[in-house]
C-alpha cells in the first residue's frame, strides 16, 4: 500500500503539537523514543523525526511528501514550497531585538551594525527592503547571548512570550513577521499521495474547525427566544427544542471560541439560564 511520508520537527514544542494534531485526526502513531521514523497503525502514513532547519530540502527533494513546519522556516529557507495548510499553533514571530539598556529610535539604527541570527535571509530581505545595511553573523542556537559577550549590537531570532529575551537583558524592537506551524507540500509529490493528502487535509480541517468552537446548550423563556436565538448564529441556525416545563425551551449552538465572555454575557443579559459549555472533538463542515 502506498504510504504519504510527513516529516515533523524531531523534538520541542512543534513536535508535541505536531504529534498532537495527527492523533486529534485519529492517526495512531507510535512515536517511541529516540525513533527516526514511525509508521501509523491505521493510517497509510509514515512519520520522519527531523531536524527543523533540513525539512524544507527534504521536501524540495521529494524524500518526504508533506511536513508539519513553522512558516517562518520556509519564510527563511523554502520560499519555493507550497503550503496547504495553515495550522493556528506553534505562534510565533521573528523579531529584532537589542540591550535594554540601548536608545532605540527605528530600524535605521541598525546601520552598521552587526546582528547575530539563525535567519540570515530573513534580516537581509527586511533590511534591503528599508533601506539598511548592516553586517550579519550566522548562529546556529543561543542566539540571545551574542550581545552580552560583544559579539553583536543586536539579533534577530523567534520570539514566543518574549521570557527569553528578558532573561538575557533585552528588548524586542522590529517584528519582521508572524509565524505558525504550517503543512507543506513537496513539489515532487505524486498523485496518488497527493489523494492521500486530501483526506488528512480533511480530518485537519475538521479538528481546527473544533478548536475553534464551542457547544452551548441553555434553557430560555419563550417571550425571550427571539432575542436569545439573534446572539447565537450558530453554524446554520441554533436547534430549539421545548422544555417539559411550560413557556420553556432549550437552546444548543455553537460559538466561537474567541468571543465566548462577550457571548455569554449577552446570553445571562437576554434571560438565559442553566448555560452549558462543552468542547467539541470534531466539526465536519
Amino acid at each position: 500500500m502506498t504510504k504519504i511520508r510527513i516529516a515533523v520537527q524531531k523534538s520541542g514544542r512543534l513536535n508535541e503539537d505536531s504529534l498532537q494534531i495527527l492523533k486529534d485526526c485519529g492517526i495512531s502513531i507510535d512515536n517511541g523514543k529516540d525513533q527516526l521514523k514511525a509508521t501509523a497503525a491505521n493510517f497509510p502514513l509514515e512519520v520522519f523525526y527531523l531536524r527543523n532547519g533540513d525539512i524544507p530540502q527534504y521536501l524540495r527533494d521529494g524524500v518526504v511528501d508533506i511536513a508539519i513546519i513553522g512558516d517562518n522556516v520556509l519564510v527563511e529557507k523554502g520560499k519555493d514550497i507550497a503550503v496547504a495548510e495553515k495550522l493556528n499553533f506553534s505562534k510565533c514571530r521573528v523579531s529584532l531585538a537589542v540591550p535594554k539598556g540601548a536608545k532605540y529610535n527605528s530600524v535605521k539604527d541598525f546601520e552598521g551594525k552587526k546582528i547575530a541570527t539563525s535567519y540570515p535571509n530573513t534580516v537581509n530581505e527586511y533590511l534591503k527592503s528599508r533601506g539598511v545595511t548592516a553586517d550579519l553573523h550566522l548562529i546556529n542556537g543561543s542566539v540571545e547571548i551574542a550581545p552580552n559577550i560583544g559579539l553583536a549590537y543586536g539579533i534577530c531570532d523567534i520570539v514566543s512570550s518574549g521570557s527569553t529575551l528578558f532573561k538575557n537583558n533585552l528588548k524586542e524592537v522590529e517584528v519582521i513577521l508572524k509565524s505558525e506551524a504550517v503543512l507543506a507540500v513537496s513539489p515532487k509529490i505524486s498523485d496518488e499521495r497527493r489523494e492521500i493528502l486530501k483526506k488528512i487535509q480533511f480530518r485537519i480541517q475538521s479538528v481546527l474547525q473544533a478548536r475553534q468552537n464551542k457547544y452551548i446548550l441553555l434553557n430560555a423563556p419563550n417571550d425571550k427566544l427571539e432575542e436569545i436565538i439573534s446572539i447565537l448564529p450558530g453554524m446554520r441556525s441554533p436547534t430549539v427544542l421545548p422544555l417539559a416545563e411550560e413557556g420553556w425551551s432549550s437552546v444548543h449552538s455553537v460559538i466561537k471560541r474567541d468571543t465566548f465572555w462577550e457571548v455569554i454575557d449577552a446570553l445571562k443579559q437576554a434571560g438565559a439560564e442553566g448555560i452549558l459549555v462543552c468542547p467539541i472533538e470534531k466539526m465536519v463542515m
